[in-house]
């Protein structure tokens, strides 16, 4: 299968955090960007824009980046929301699955092929453990929406790969290049669109200590619950990497 129209919509899973590279615009890859690389490789004129920022909360994402992307004309989508929603308190599932539901129509009447994800599975993680059932119950939600408008589903819950702490980033919440790498081939194989991709050699595991407790906690868990209270995120002061059609990185 080919597609040369490829627009992605999201958040920081989708924007590439935890996967650095200083040449790439917001300084990140990620999976998308090679997603759109091993698409260009099956057809050069192949063309990209990604939308996500980090720190969306879906209705943000629907807000800013839906009718952006269907004046784009896509010929394929892929969207991930709802992640950022996820870890506030009283979050309410059902209506995000609403609007979540009435932004996926939008996209499949231009006529492209959407791509969804359901959410991981953090049962292996002890501080995001806890809120294994909300995301359950929105991996169930995505689930119908995929079913109902047919779309092509990647079950991230259901990638066991993930539990692997070599996958994840040092923040502990977003992907690592080689976790980004992962997701790629998962796209792809769902889409059925030939690819020479690889999984990339993972690192030696670093043993958990309280010494690496106390460094995430200050770095990277202090500095999000000051955001939370703030109000603030950590793309507040960012723009969508590739805002228009630009040729897919290499």
């Amino acid at each position: 299968m080919t597609f040369t129209r490829y627009v992605a919509l999201g958040d920081s899973f989708t924007e590439g955090v935890g996967d650095p590279d200083p040449a790439s615009p917001n300084g990140v890859r990620g999976w998308a960007d090679r997603v759109a690389g091993a698409l260009a490789a099956v057809d050069p004129s192949t063309r990209y824009a990604n939308l996500a920022i980090r720190g969306r909360k879906l209705v943000p994402i629907i807000d800013e980046q839906v009718d952006a992307a269907v004046a784009l004309n896509p010929d394929l989508v892929t969207i991930h929301a709802g992640g950022n929603d996820m870890l506030r308190p009283g979050v309410d599932l059902n209506a995000l699955g609403e609007a979540y539901d009435e932004a996926i129509g939008k996209l499949v009447a231009t006529g492209a092929t959407v791509v969804v994800f359901t959410p991981h599975d953090p049962g292996a993680s002890k501080f995001f453990g806890p809120l294994r059932g909300r995301f359950a119950i929105m991996a169930e939600i995505v689930r119908h929406i995929a079913d109902r408008h047919d779309l092509v589903l990647v079950d991230y819950w259901r990638i066991r790969d993930y539990d692997d702490t070599r996958l994840w980033a040092n923040d502990r919440l977003h992907m690592s290049s080689q976790g980004h790498q992962r997701m790629a081939i998962a796209v792809l194989d769902a889409l059925g669109v030939a690819h020479n991709l690889q999984p990339l050699p993972l690192p030696d595991s670093i043993p958990s200590s309280a010494a690496e407790n106390i460094r995430w906690t200050r770095e990277f868990l202090g500095p999000w619950v000051g955001r939370r209270l703030r109000g603030t995120s950590s793309g507040d002061e960012l723009s969508a990497k590739y805002p228009t059609w630009s040729a897919a990185p290499a």
